[in-house]
């Protein structure tokens, strides 16, 4: 047994000790064992695999900071809690107790996840797998339960802590979970591999073409209903007297009332819109002109839904400043901004990053950027509002209104870069509005789950691969001497939950 292991066993045993019940004693001595039997198993593959540790080489610095943070934590030594000569009362140790968990249970549930998903993904009973005992022990319903056990017992060691001593907590745990990635990140790998997707990238030979949709890829409510929202709340009462000269506007109300009637109408007319396009029989090879074929219908829809915007006036009035200051309050979804900050502040990627979006006002997503992470580098390709003296008149520059004004601009973009690089297509987007440069790009990614959009493209053929076992299957097929180069119009989008996902597929943990 190493060392650490003795150390950390050790730990482990104060962390009994220090509990303030029996039952919380029994658990950790449970957890204690358990740790025991899976050092064994570990020296078990080291035999199996004729290994000598001995000679192996030094212990990596991911791995060294891993087992620190573990032995310190155990120690006591976390910032704001006593040393373990110092622990005066039941309380105290309860607390040492409690960061011991906080520290070790990412350890498990990691452990606990990817043994699902491996197990899940490779097929175990075919040939000699390697790993075949490892992704067994993981995957088993007795690591499964002792995964639980274990987030079960820190709640209840955490029941008794104060706010400041649960923060301590939470980031005790990213840290281990943090920590933990590294360390699996740190192992050297002797075949290519997929991911991330920049890990080969050359700045000198590759371009790295990123594409976005903005209203619900990026933010958590749509645009249009923020523009909304600020014309209604603005504009004058039924009662109030409107200055000679400024522009005319409706009342809050009546604008309230013809906002209602705008969004039921354009909802309607999109739904009986979505069922005049769809083929009646869904269709088995995928084929791109037919889909954009029928899309160019939804284009024109929506262009006819704008032209009944403008031609209502609800736009008309609003304050420059207003929807600025709107901007710099939209929530945009987590991880959204942190992916974008590291494209653009990565000096070894050449990467360019645009933003395609229906929005009526790019005013708004600038403002939106800004002031999520002074994201200047953004490229925005929107509508516009035509202002008078930063007084919107109601009426829109027309730039990307529909499906097809969207895939124009993404070809437009590309046959505008140079050819002195290889470029490489991202699109992110959410809706049916997407579809198409989805499709065209090397790499559709769908986040989100729009019925719409799922709708129609499975029904011309498209198919919907989750990006974790599609980057499997394409890693397979890559140690099996297939290339690894991603193609447009293949018919395959990548679907994800978060923006997580996509920042550790493009960029790495």
């Amino acid at each position: 047994m190493s060392t650490f292991s003795a150390l950390l066993l050790k730990r482990m045993k104060l962390a009994e000790e220090c509990a303030d019940d029996d039952d919380a004693k029994i658990s950790i001595s449970e957890l204690r064992k358990a740790v025991l039997e899976e050092l064994k198993m570990h020296n078990s593959f080291v035999q199996e695999w004729g290994s000598d540790l001995a000679k192996e080489s030094s212990v990596n610095s991911a791995t060294v900071k891993y087992t620190e943070f573990l032995l310190a934590t155990a120690s006591g030594k976390v910032e704001g809690v006593k040393g373990p000569g110092k622990l005066a009362t039941p309380f105290e140790k309860t607390k040492v107790a409690a960061y011991t968990l906080g520290a070790m249970t990412p350890c498990m549930r990691l452990y606990a996840y990817l043994g699902k998903e491996l197990e899940a993904l490779l097929d175990l009973h075919e040939g000699s797998h390697p790993y075949r005992k490892w992704i067994e022990n993981y995957s088993s319903e007795g690591f499964q339960a002792s995964a639980v056990q274990t987030e079960d017992l820190l709640d209840k060691l955490s029941v008794s802590l104060t706010g400041e001593e649960l923060d301590i907590i939470e980031k005790l745990y990213h840290q281990a979970m943090k920590l933990e990635i590294d360390f699996f990140s740190a192992q050297p790998v002797v075949q290519p591999t997929v991911v991330p997707l920049t890990k080969e990238h050359n700045p000198a030979e590759d371009r790295l073409m990123l594409f976005s949709d903005f209203d619900l890829t990026c933010t958590v409510v749509d645009s249009s209903a923020i523009l909304a929202e600020i014309a209604i709340v603005t504009a004058p009462k039924s009662d109030q007297i409107q200055p000679e000269n400024k522009l005319a506007r409706m009342s809050s109300a009546d604008l309230r009332n013809t906002w209602g009637l705008l969004s039921r109408q354009y909802t309607e007319e999109f739904e009986e819109c979505i069922e005049s396009i769809m083929p009646p029989e869904k269709v088995d090879k995928f084929k791109y002109e037919d889909l954009r074929k029928a899309l160019e219908q939804l284009s024109d829809f929506e262009k006819r839904a704008n032209d009944r915007v403008i031609e209502s006036g609800v736009l008309k009035g609003l304050n420059h400043e207003d929807i600025k200051r709107a901007g710099e309050r939209l929530i945009l979804q987590d991880g959204c901004t942190t992916f974008f900050q590291k494209v653009v502040k990565n000096v070894n990627l050449n990467a360019n990053v645009h933003v395609l979006s229906y929005c009526w006002c790019g005013d708004l997503i600038r403002s939106a950027f800004s002031s999520a992470g002074d994201l200047l580098e953004l490229n925005i390709h929107s509508n516009e509002f035509t202002f008078i003296e930063s007084i919107s008149t109601g009426e829109i520059d027309k730039k990307v209104e529909s499906p097809i004004d969207k895939v124009q601009a993404f070809k437009n973009i590309l046959n505008n870069c140079s050819n002195d690089r290889r470029n490489l297509t991202v699109y992110i987007g959410d809706s049916i509005g997407d579809l198409l440069c989805l499709l065209e790009a090397d790499i559709g990614i769908v986040i989100g789950s729009s019925s719409s959009l799922r709708r129609v493209a499975s029904q011309f053929g498209v198919s919907f691969v989750p990006l974790f076992p599609g980057l499997v299957k394409k890693q397979k097929e890559c140690g099996e001497g297939e290339s690894s180069s991603w193609k447009g119009l293949s018919g395959i989008l990548y679907t994800v939950p978060s923006w997580a996902e996509i920042h550790a597929f493009i960029l790495g943990c």
